[in-house]
């Protein structure tokens, strides 16, 4: 007597992370159009995503497109504030979502940041935020956030302010 198998799931892939490129300036801009959209990111230009490109990291689609991305952003000390960094534009397309796409880029984000000369990573978010605090981010006032992004911070977003240390990161 045999008895077959049940079928097994295909294996989880690790999200392949890259740096983004100018090239991928169109991409970033389709992929997190629908978010800007649905009020959860601000608007882009296709022009801002190639001059920002640097920022980026990009987890690709497998089609031509992007699954998700992420950005970082330095900002030096000023006004007594000490070096930071802040975390922008995290969004993994619908289809694509629940796969560790969002922690992947993220996780690249912090080895990033704890290679710069900052002490915190700041994040602002209109949603839940959960992402943030499985990654050891703890919600705040921005205290020690660069000021210039502070004050680009659109109130009638109500947006949440979060934090993580550089210290520890790994």
């Amino acid at each position: 007597m045999t008895t077959a198998a049940p079928p097994q799931s295909p294996p989880l892939r690790v999200p392949v992370v890259r740096p983004a490129t100018a090239r991928d300036g169109r991409a970033l801009h389709r992929l997190s159009h629908g978010f800007a959209v649905a009020g959860a990111l601000r608007e882009r230009s296709v022009a801002s995503y190639v001059r920002a490109a640097h920022d980026f990291l990009v987890v690709a689609d497998g089609e031509g497109g992007l699954a998700g991305c992420a950005a970082l952003r330095g900002y030096p000390a000023t006004g007594g504030a000490p070096p930071a960094a802040v975390v922008y534009n995290v969004c993994v397309a619908p289809g694509s979502q629940g796969r560790g796409i969002g922690s992947a880029l993220l996780r690249g984000l912090l080895r990033r940041a704890a290679s710069e000369p900052v002490t915190a990573v700041f994040a602002a978010t209109t949603g839940s935020g959960a992402l943030f605090l499985r990654h050891g981010f703890v919600c705040g006032d921005g205290a020690g956030a660069p000021a210039a992004w502070l004050d680009a911070l659109d109130p009638r977003r109500g947006s949440r302010i979060l934090s993580r240390r550089v210290t520890g990161l790994t």
